[in-house]
């Protein structure tokens, strides 16, 4: 017998399989997609088994020996081997650069020298023994004697409890035995609770749904904020378990995980299990072997859940699908929607995708008839959208009132006072964004990045949010040495602390990657401000979506122009959707809310459709301006970054990249470029950028596997390559 091996290393040289002979001891326990160490070259390493054989053609006697498997317990199903397969396709990456994307840190390719495993040692009697002639014979022994009476009433007991050289003495002669137990780390117990009854609505969604559960169909789901998606995808899910078969449900940010699992627990019990980046090793290792075991129903995770061994899937759902969280920015770049079609079509199963505010390309193909459009447009228990009044800045200004306007201190105080919670948004963390010298100028920037570094009071220093360079606050000025520093822009810590002085007996808890740095800080925040420890939530994007608390009854949106000046041609969408998403936290019990958005462009189209609730005329709109420009979903985009240490080498390979496009690819593609890209400098490293546009290009996959294969041993430049960009 013969296994095709692929090894642990992540280049390209490499990125093929390796034959060896399967060992006697190990061919009736070896199955592809199992982890193996194989010799390669002078030493060992580990690698997948890709498939097998009892054929080889070729000299026997050249071929090395598979002896060791590395897991018995870890196995890569067909659907997985495959869908990596996919993967290196679409994204241009190591076959085993997605195998690896595919596990958690635990369960990698390369040796782990760390045991994950966390068990349990229990005492019991020893069947074979005779316990009660042994204490007759052994009187004289209190402590032996008053262990195994003990056990003789309990099946079990934790050894730890019982830990003493009187239990050695039994364990050595044989009187009792040690057991061990497996244990996970997240072990939930909690009452499970009835469903809620579907509005007419939800039914009629439901059963639409239902009816294909056995068939590749993808459904887009577009219900407003409050409207009751999540209730929906439960009664979904729990039928698609009675016909015994599993759920996957992503969603897009480790704080609505928060609140949607702890409705899953309530639903399903222990028969969920939880993925995201959040966890901790040994509690991922636990949760993947959890799924790779079929021991739970139900997994709920953020966009690497995607990868994890479910079989005899039934559903996958992807909740707010329009979040650019689904992404992975870095290697491999996939798109989630990408890999959750993959897995719809080989298990021939539905894919929901779940807004209330669907990205255009997502609408535009629901329209089209790709996908089935669903839709929610009423809130659930009769509630009401809540009322949304837009603030010109402008003229707040000339009141002097730079940060608040005087509406929304007023519309705060007065929640307070009837002991009502509010919810208030900036989208940028940190105290200041821009430290500079009154007296010469001078700007602090990264000296890796060249981008303004933001100052954190908290931490007393200031920061760069790209490369992660940082120093301590300075009194004076590098260049002229005057204490002459300044600290402008805004921040989530200084947006806090200037609340505080205009509402200084408010009780505000703030929710931003530097509050939620520690594990748990998360769940923590969420629960002491649902608790209502708390009166105002004030945070950064990871409070704009999913978050549901029914005393909330006020959303104050501070600076909402920020993603609109981006300099992108989803800003306009981001916006829309980050206002709508932020604007639905309001009002979702049984009191009416309402939202405040500042705003220093209130004569902005797109405020005036997020006032309205109005994403059909947002979407014709936007759909206008992406058709003269030719963006998606018009067009497709392809990105290209050429980095390096070195300016002009950078510049220079740009070109000749642009020239190859040029000549290899069909007359009607786009080729925009070079230029330098939004971060130019970043970690050191000189960045160039070139867009391809294209609406259908047969030659376009060749030429950049070979612009990719060209570069892979490039030394001094690197090439990144996104085939589904989802900014630029």
């Amino acid at each position: 017998m013969y296994a095709n091996v692929l090894v642990e290393y992540n280049v390209k040289a490499l990125d093929k399989t390796f034959t060896y002979k399967v060992a006697d001891k190990i061919k009736n326990t070896l199955k592809v997609g199992m982890k193996v160490k194989v010799p390669f070259g002078h030493t060992y390493v580990n690698g997948f088994v890709i498939d097998m054989s009892n054929h080889f053609q070729g000299d026997i006697s050249k071929l090395k020996e598979v002896s060791v498997i590395e897991d018995p317990h870890l196995v890569l199903n067909q659907e997985l081997l495959e869908l990596g397969v996919y993967l290196k396709e679409k994204t241009l990456c190591s076959l085993i650069g997605a195998y690896q994307t595919m596990l958690p840190s635990s369960l990698k390719i390369k040796n782990q020298k760390s045991k994950y495993d966390l068990e349990t040692s229990y005492i019991s009697l020893n069947e074979k023994a005779d316990v009660n002639k042994y204490i007759n014979e052994n009187k004289k022994s209190v402590k032996q004697i008053a262990i195994l009476k003990r056990l003789q009433l309990e099946s079990k007991i934790l050894k730890k409890e019982i830990n003493s050289s009187s239990l050695q003495t039994l364990l050595a002669r044989n009187i009792v035995k040690e057991e061990k137990e497996k244990q996970y780390r997240i072990n939930i117990n909690k009452k499970i609770i009835d469903d809620n009854p579907l509005t007419k609505e939800q039914q009629e969604v439901f059963d639409r749904v239902k009816n294909s559960l056995n068939k590749e169909e993808t459904f887009l789901l577009h219900g407003v904020t409050g409207s009751g998606k999540t209730e929906v995808y439960i009664h979904l899910i729990k039928e698609v378990i009675k016909n015994q078969k599993r759920a996957l449900l992503l969603v897009p940010e480790i704080t609505l995980t928060t609140q949607l699992v702890e409705r899953f627990y309530e639903r399903f019990g222990n028969k969920v299990a939880l993925f995201h980046s959040a966890l901790s090793e040994g509690e991922k290792y636990d949760e993947y072997q959890k799924i790779l075991n079929d021991e739970v129903d139900v997994v709920v995770g953020t966009r690497s859940a995607i990868f994890t061994p479910i079989n005899n899937l039934g559903i996958i759902i992807i909740d707010e699908e329009q979040s650019e969280s689904y992404k992975q920015e870095n290697m491999p770049r996939y798109y989630t929607l990408d890999m959750a079609l993959f897995r719809s079509h080989y298990n021939k199963i539905p894919l929901v995708l779940g807004s209330a505010t669907p990205s255009l390309e997502t609408m535009a193909r629901a329209k089209k008839g790709v996908y089935t459009i669903l839709t929610l447009s009423k809130r659930v228990n009769k509630a009401i959208l809540p009322k949304i009044t837009l603030v010109d800045m402008q003229q707040e200004m000339k009141k002097r009132n730079p940060i608040f306007s005087e509406l929304l201190i007023n519309k705060i105080t007065k929640c307070l006072a009837q002991n009502e919670q509010v919810i208030i948004f900036l989208n940028r963390r940190g105290h200041s964004t821009i430290i500079t010298c009154q007296n010469c100028g001078y700007t602090y920037k990264c000296p890796h990045c060249d981008i303004s570094l933001t100052y954190h009071k908290s931490t007393n220093n200031l920061r760069c949010h790209y490369c992660g360079y940082t120093i301590f606050k300075p009194t004076k000025c590098p260049e002229c040495h005057e204490e002459s520093l300044n600290y402008y822009g805004l921040g989530t810590e200084k947006l806090e602390q200037e609340l505080l002085k205009k509402i200084p007996l408010a009780k505000v808890i703030r929710m931003d990657v530097d509050t939620t740095a520690k594990k748990g800080a998360h769940e923590k925040i969420l629960k002491e401000f649902q608790d209502g420890k708390y009166d105002i939530l004030l945070g950064t994007q990871m409070i704009s979506k999913g978050l549901d608390f029914a005393n909330v009854t006020l959303v104050g949106v501070i600076n909402a122009d920020l993603s609109l000046n981006m300099p992108d041609y989803k800003a306009r969408e981001r916006t829309f959707s980050l206002l709508t998403q932020t604007a639905g936290r309001s009002g979702r019990g049984e009191k009416a809310g309402e939202v405040i958005i500042q705003s220093f462009n209130v004569d902005n189209e797109i405020f005036k459709f997020v006032q309205e609730n109005n994403y059909n005329a947002f979407y014709n709109y936007e759909m206008l301006n992406r058709h003269k420009l030719d963006y998606p979903p018009y067009y497709y985009l392809a990105s290209l970054k050429v980095a390096s240490k070195d300016y002009d080498l950078a510049s220079s390979e740009a070109q000749k990249i642009y020239k190859f496009l040029t000549d290899n690819l069909e007359k009607t593609t786009m080729v925009l470029g070079p230029t330098t890209a939004n971060q130019f400098r970043l970690n050191g490293i000189f960045r160039f950028q070139l867009i391809i546009k294209y609406k259908k290009d047969t030659k376009l996959d060749a030429c950049l596997k070979q612009l990719d294969n060209i570069y892979i041993m490039n030394k001094k430049v690197n090439l990144e390559i996104d085939t589904s960009p989802l900014s630029i």
